[in-house]
């Protein structure tokens, strides 16, 4: 009875490992960034590309080849190569690249990242010897686009897809590098002279349209000046004139209101002046005739206003005769 039970928990054990083991066979659980490619007896087809997610698969008669469809790199190591002007040059760079066709890249090649990287070198030397050394040194993008169009075609038929080539450093020769630390320092010698220069011309167009801008600006200000002091003067023209002018009409206006009496009166001022001044002879003019006889005039006037008889004058003036009474 003990051996008959003990048999059959045995028996149980077996089937239950069995079954857990057929589970595990026949059960995969596919990640999204996975496929996998699926032989049974050793065939498969593109409805054999399975996932993402849980794939039943038949123990035994199925084979799993699990895919990673992320985007991976290949690191080329340093190679050297030729260019088109005979010159060696060490070049090294990096390759990025997916799966595009998981079918293709297990069943068209053996190893895709070996092949890729093994075709890379070959294609670099033949990309490399068709450019001269300074446009391989100044047209590394071009040169990676170039070998990126390359590589995707050939693996286009391994199924992968080459998305971009980095060249990551270019060795020339020790004495291509000494030539070129030599042109480089020439350019930028001369880099700096055309700077000074250009600064130095520069400079003295600043200083030059400084100085013109300073002569006509000192030009302006004479001009205004001259037209400042031409007006100036103008004015005290006018205004002297217009004085002038004023005082004449005033004088104009005294004079005619000035009497035969007044004028009497003026001469007689000025007769005292005479005499009262030191010298010994005196020039009369002629005129001084008129004015006795006009003061004489008066003389008999006021004389007539009186009732008494007007006197004779007994002296002509300016060698004039003398007149009976």
């Amino acid at each position: 009875m003990d051996g008959t039970l003990l048999a059959t928990i045995i028996g149980a054990l077996i089937v239950l490992l069995v079954v857990v083991i057929l589970l595990y066979l026949s059960v995969r659980i596919v990640n999204e960034y996975d496929r996998l490619v699926i032989f049974r007896f050793g065939r498969t087809g593109p409805d054999k590309v399975k996932g993402p997610g849980i794939v039943f698969l038949i123990p035994v008669v199925d084979r799993p080849v699990r895919v990673d469809l992320r985007e991976q790199f290949i690191e080329v190591p340093s190679q050297t190569t030729i260019t088109k002007d005979n010159a060696p040059i060490n070049v090294d760079f990096l390759i990025y690249w997916r799966i595009a066709d998981p079918l293709k890249s297990i069943v068209n090649v053996a190893y895709f990242a070996g092949a890729l990287q093994g075709i890379a070198t070959t294609t670099l030397r033949a990309v490399i010897g068709d450019i001269l050394l300074d446009e391989v040194l100044s047209r590394r993008e071009q040169i990676n686009e170039i070998l990126r169009t390359k590589l995707d075609e050939v693996t286009e038929g391994w199924g992968g897809k080459v998305t971009r080539v980095e060249i990551r450093e270019i060795t020339p020769p020790r004495d291509v590098q000494d030539a070129m630390n030599r042109q480089l320092s020439a350019e930028r010698t001369r880099r700096a002279v055309i700077t000074e220069s250009e600064g130095k011309r520069q400079s003295e167009i600043n200083i030059a349209e400084g100085a013109k801008q300073a002569a006509i600006l000192t030009a302006e200000g004479a001009r205004q000046s001259a037209i400042l002091t031409a007006e100036g003067f103008r004015q005290s023209q006018i205004l002297s004139a217009e004085g002038y002018s004023q005082a004449l009409e005033r004088i104009y206006g005294a004079a005619q209101t000035i009497d035969q009496k007044t004028m009497a009166l003026q001469y007689l001022e000025t007769l005292k002046a005479l005499g009262a001044s030191p010298s010994t002879k005196y020039v009369l003019p002629l005129e001084l005739s008129r004015l006795v006889e006009s003061f004489s005039g008066l003389i008999d006037d006021g004389m007539r206003a009186r009732g008494d008889r007007p006197a004779a004058p007994s002296v002509a003036a300016g060698g004039g005769e003398e007149r009976p009474a």
